[in-house]
């Protein structure tokens, strides 16, 4: 997966006509990004919106990353924002050809992969896990992780980058934006702590998933090794017998009591792990990735912290 890069935190320009006041004028400043996390830290950093930005995400309905195609309206909104974010990687390959319609000539991009650097992981295959079909083109570069937001300290990076090209954006009230940042990071590290007091205290160090894995991030964080079926970026849905048994006989060989998921998955895969173990009385478990949040879940209240305060209950569950 080659990485796209582009962005630039380096020397963020001061884009005009930002210092609105609390009405929405037509300077306001304009905000796009892909996926909802980026769209959540957007809007934990301005809070109130003393400036009366404009923020809009372009997969609310929910559509995957992996599988999200521009419509001709979101290109023309990309071309008029003053600050897009996106994440950077293979799924973002249509990005390069956005941007090159822009018609801000102050426009800021942001992309989370570049902001993160050699933080960034390359998507690894580990044991039993579902080959992948073979590409009919050859990769033209190392195939990066894109699911960078699942750590919470890759966030508390991304957020500060947000912070400092909202502020350079909005200088008039880059003090609020900068509090708002503050109180934020605060969160996320005392969140950061109670996964560490969960992982120092587990039971099990290991998690197996009957579905594609997109948490590399998050495990690699606090030590924990995983199994299963694909790779998080994997457009597979079916699993052979050959990877069932395998994860099945480590279920049994680690006594684990819980097999793992995704949201939106129908779980099948896992039922049916679950079927060739030979222990019984083992339940599925959900991780949310935050890949299919729609609008609906936005106006009902999703968050990001909240998310993951509910990924940590399913974790307790899964380590102890």
């Amino acid at each position: 997966m080659k990485r796209i890069l582009s962005g630039i935190l380096a020397g963020l320009l001061v884009l005009s006509g930002c210092s609105a006041p609390q009405a929405k004028t037509e300077h306001a400043l304009s905000i796009v990004v892909t996926i909802f996390p980026e769209y959540d830290w957007v809007n934990a950093i301005l809070g109130d919106n003393p400036g009366g930005a404009e923020v809009t995400i372009l997969t609310e309905n929910g559509a995957d990353l992996h599988s999200y195609q521009p419509t001709a309206k979101d290109m023309v909104t990309i071309a008029d924002s003053d600050l897009f974010v996106y994440v950077g990687g293979e799924s973002d390959r249509w990005v390069a050809d956005a941007l090159k319609e822009s018609n801000n000539p102050k426009q800021t991009v942001i992309a989370l992969l570049e902001v993160l650097g050699d933080a960034v992981k390359e998507e690894e295959a580990v044991e039993g896990m579902e080959a992948e079909a073979e590409e009919v083109e050859e990769e033209e570069g190392p195939e990066y992780d894109e699911h960078v937001w699942l750590s919470l300290r890759n966030a508390k990076v991304l957020v500060e980058a947000l912070c400092g090209a909202i502020a350079a954006a909005d200088p008039d009230h880059a003090e609020t934006y900068r509090a708002n940042t503050d109180a934020y990071l605060a969160q996320l590290d005392e969140l950061d702590g109670q996964y560490q007091e969960t992982r120092d205290t587990a039971v099990y160090d290991t998690l197996i998933f009957g579905d594609r894995f997109p948490f590399r991030y998050l495990v690699d964080d606090y030590q924990l090794n995983y199994y299963a079926a694909f790779k998080g970026c994997s457009a597979e849905t079916e699993a052979s017998f050959e990877t069932i048994l395998f994860l099945a006989g480590k279920m049994d060989e680690l006594g684990l009591p819980h097999i793992l998921k995704i949201e939106g998955s129908d779980g099948k895969i896992a039922a049916t792990i679950l079927k060739n173990t030979a222990a019984s009385g083992q339940d599925i478990l959900t991780l949310n990735s935050m890949q299919g949040i729609t609008s609906a879940d936005i106006r009902n209240g999703a968050s990001y912290l909240q998310i993951m305060k509910d990924n940590l209950e399913v974790l307790k569950q899964a380590l102890h």
